[in-house]
């Protein structure tokens, strides 16, 4: 059984809806992790230790199988071929399971050297603190490769919500540590709990996707077709893979270099703006591409891929453009929603919003991006985005390191928001990329993209909607952070939802009508 057939935009909802509870979450931990640790030697040693493990999880994790094992995996469950899928899905299981344990061994055995490389910047303290962090969450990152695995099988076969739902459990078990931990002990004792918390996670996402996984894919008992013209595809497509994310992880880890020798707590401030960020790309394009991958995947003609793609497009734009609007315009109110309390003061509220404003130029790009490359990944060509993915990185190196360290200098500005200036390298290197791939994809199916029309639309409906935001912002005058936020971000959903119908966004028209089928009302 491949599951029950739902439209893209129904199975975009369930992905949306899994990630929103996961972020939301991820949100609450943010919150319990800035009231703890703030922007201190503490809280910058936990998000370097919380990075360094991360890039295997995303090396050979979600996005490395989305682009390999869904399109063949898809393809065969299409043809009825199903005892071939499995057996496949067990081979493909067992592989990462045994690479995951290889390479989370080698991570804590080389914990030391991965800081040095990953933040050659910290030193004494802090740099012993992110050592211990390190060679404690390796090993819960080799699971969630794991979890990684159950997501591109359970989409497959259309079941989206638990996958991307399950990671609240992750977030759960950190939560959990962070407010035990901040009852009876100091921030590096704070770090140690939160870092075991993550482990005790991992283990319970990927507990809680297995049974599904096995009734899917027969058993879980280990399986080694490695003979198998299927396995040797989805590998061969996976080293590419593999490459264009390694590619997106030294672009990551270009920006933690660079954090690392600014001024002590960049490094947390950068997490901060990076979790903000990531809420409309894990949200909206996460949630599109990962529901259109199955179906663009299952034998699609040029013309059919095209319609799915150009559709798809549209909505996320309509949902991503608002954000990157108020992330530029009204960003400390969200910020100050989300962040200030306890350790985290007014002065982290004006640099992470500093940060996040940079971050918003490429908000976009990246998002559609993500659209476009699941476009190739279904065509079975994985290396055309790493050939983009290169690109990228290179010319977001080389802007974020003359802006992080020379605007802030030329301009007399505090060294810490250079930041900004990074995020900012980054954000105009997504767009080279979301070009490139835009035009290499239209040479092969057909134009694609964003109408003009439509694109004005929506960009004035969320301009509107800031100046809206702004008026509340003026007239509320001083109430707290979360009551402020609250009713800023509120007045910027309704004016941008309003402005949208007026302006006849067809996106809007579709939103508003849902939405009253859901309430009763039509």
């Amino acid at each position: 059984m491949t599951g029950v057939r739902r439209s893209s935009a129904a199975n975009a909802l369930l992905v949306g809806a899994g990630v929103l509870l996961s972020r939301l979450a991820g949100f609450v931990r943010e919150r319990i992790f800035a009231h703890y640790l703030g922007s201190s030697l503490a809280a910058d040693a936990l998000r370097a230790a919380l990075r360094a493990p991360n890039v295997l999880q995303n090396l050979f994790g979600e996005g490395s199988l989305s682009a390999s094992l869904i399109p063949v995996y898809s393809r065969l469950l299409a043809e009825g071929k199903e005892e071939e899928a499995r057996r496949t899905a067990r081979t493909v299981g067992t592989l990462l399971a045994l690479l995951a344990v290889l390479l989370s061994a080698l991570g804590v055995l080389a914990a030391p050297l991965l800081v040095d490389v990953f933040t050659p910047g910290f030193s004494g303290e802090r740099r012993e603190l992110t050592v211990r962090l390190v060679r404690i969450l390796f090993p819960g990152t080799g699971l969630l490769v794991l979890s990684a695995f159950c997501l591109g099988i359970l989409n497959s076969h259309r079941r989206f919500f638990l996958p991307y739902a399950a990671p609240v459990l992750w977030n759960g078990a950190i939560i959990a540590a962070l407010v035990v931990a901040g009852a009876k002990t100091g921030p590096a004792g704070v770090a140690v709990w939160a870092a075991w918390g993550a482990v005790a996670g991992s283990l319970l996402q990927v507990a809680v996707q297995l049974p599904q996984v096995a009734g899917l894919v027969g058993s879980l008992r280990p399986a080694l077709d490695t003979r198998s013209p299927h396995v040797r595809t989805i590998f061969r497509n996976f080293l590419p893979s593999v490459g264009s994310r390694g590619v997106t992880q030294v672009s990551s880890w270009v920006d933690q270099v660079i954090a690392s020798f600014l001024p002590a707590g960049a490094v947390a401030i950068l997490g901060y703006a990076q979790t903000l960020y990531i809420l409309p790309v894990s949200l909206f394009g996460m949630s599109v591409s990962s529901a259109e991958l199955p179906e663009l995947s299952s034998g699609l003609g040029a013309e059919k891929l095209r319609e799915r793609l150009d559709v798809a497009l549209r909505r996320v734009a309509f949902l991503v453009v608002p954000a990157a609007v108020a992330f530029a315009l009204l960003g400390d109110r969200v910020v100050a929603l989300v962040f200030q309390t306890g350790a985290f003061g007014v002065e982290d509220v004006r640099v992470v919003w500093t940060v996040l404003a940079g971050s918003s130029v490429g908000l976009l790009a990246m998002t559609l991006g993500r659209l476009y490359a699941s476009a190739f990944w279904a065509l079975h060509d994985t290396r055309t985005p790493l050939r983009f993915a290169m690109i990228r990185v290179a010319v977001s190196a080389a802007l974020g390191a003359l802006l992080a360290f020379g605007g802030p200098r030329l301009l007399g500005l505090d060294p810490r928001l250079g930041l900004a200036g990074l995020t900012l390298g980054s954000g105009l290197a997504g767009w080279l990329e979301m070009f490139l791939l835009r035009r290499a994809l239209n040479a092969r199916v057909g134009k694609t993209g964003l109408p003009a029309s439509f694109s004005l639309r929506v960009w004035g409906a969320a301009l509107g909607a800031a100046a809206a935001g702004f008026g509340v912002k003026l007239a509320a005058g001083a109430l707290g952070p979360v009551l402020l936020g609250a009713l800023v971000c509120s007045a910027f959903a309704v004016a941008y939802g309003a402005l949208a119908l007026l302006l006849r966004v067809p996106e809007a028209a579709t939103l508003a009508g849902t939405i009253r089928r859901r309430l009763g009302l039509s």
